[in-house]
């Protein structure tokens, strides 16, 4: 069984490649062997003859640079909407089963698969399939990022029964700081770890590269379950 994880979000935009990077950092930091995947990435900026996925290319960089960039993202797409809808536009198919062998492509036994998939949770991906499809065929446990601003806690709890419902494991909830002019009563980390009777990830905006002591903590856990 592949070990590893899959980053999703409640909504595209949260900074679930933020996550990823100060995560794989860590886990890196604890002598994984990082395989970073995001098998398709729209809005992808062209450069001559190519499209450069630059979230795949912070992820890869984050996890050292080791393999090549078309192996963290089959499927780029230029068009800044759905990857369904961008790949349309291209004159292209989406199949979730391509999808599902590009992430595993190339990952050995010993090896750590970190997976972000494309927008929230429920944000479809294919014409007929959706992340947490993906997600669910991967079966991976399940790190969910949202932005930390007014509307989290009932995005994080939707996502969080969707991901449940599919018998996949929660592994952790970060909140990103994506507004340094957050609001300051604003509690969203204490309402969802009453809702969720679990401790939430809070991440500053001016984080820096250096994790939080609790995803340092996610990390080391990940990094023990060898």
């Amino acid at each position: 069984m592949t070990r590893g994880l899959f980053i999703t979000g409640t909504d595209t935009g949260v900074g679930k490649t933020r996550v990823g990077t100060l995560l794989i950092r860590e886990l890196v930091g604890r002598d994984l062997r990082i395989c970073a995947r995001k098998p398709v990435e729209s809005g992808c900026m062209r450069h001559g003859n190519a499209l450069v996925p630059a979230d795949a290319l912070a992820l890869r960089a984050a996890a050292g640079n080791r393999e090549a960039l078309d192996r963290v993202c089959a499927f780029p797409l230029e068009a800044p909407v759905s990857p369904a809808r961008a790949a349309a536009l291209a004159g292209q198919t989406l199949d979730l089963e391509q999808l599902i062998a590009a992430c595993r492509q190339d990952v050995g036994a010993e090896d750590f698969l970190v997976v972000e998939g494309a927008g929230g949770f429920l944000s479809p991906l294919t014409r007929d399939e959706l992340n947490a499809d993906l997600a669910r065929q991967l079966d991976l446990p399940v790190l969910l990022v949202t932005a930390d601003r007014l509307g989290a806690v009932h995005q994080v709890l939707v996502a969080a029964e969707a991901i449940a419902r599919r018998g996949l494991i929660l592994a952790a909830v970060v909140l990103n700081q994506v507004d340094p002019a957050l609001d300051a009563r604003l509690d969203n980390a204490a309402e969802l770890a009453h809702w969720l009777g679990r401790t939430i990830i809070a991440l500053p905006s001016q984080a820096g590269t250096g994790a939080l002591p609790q995803l340092a903590a996610l990390a080391e856990k990940l990094a023990r379950n060898r």
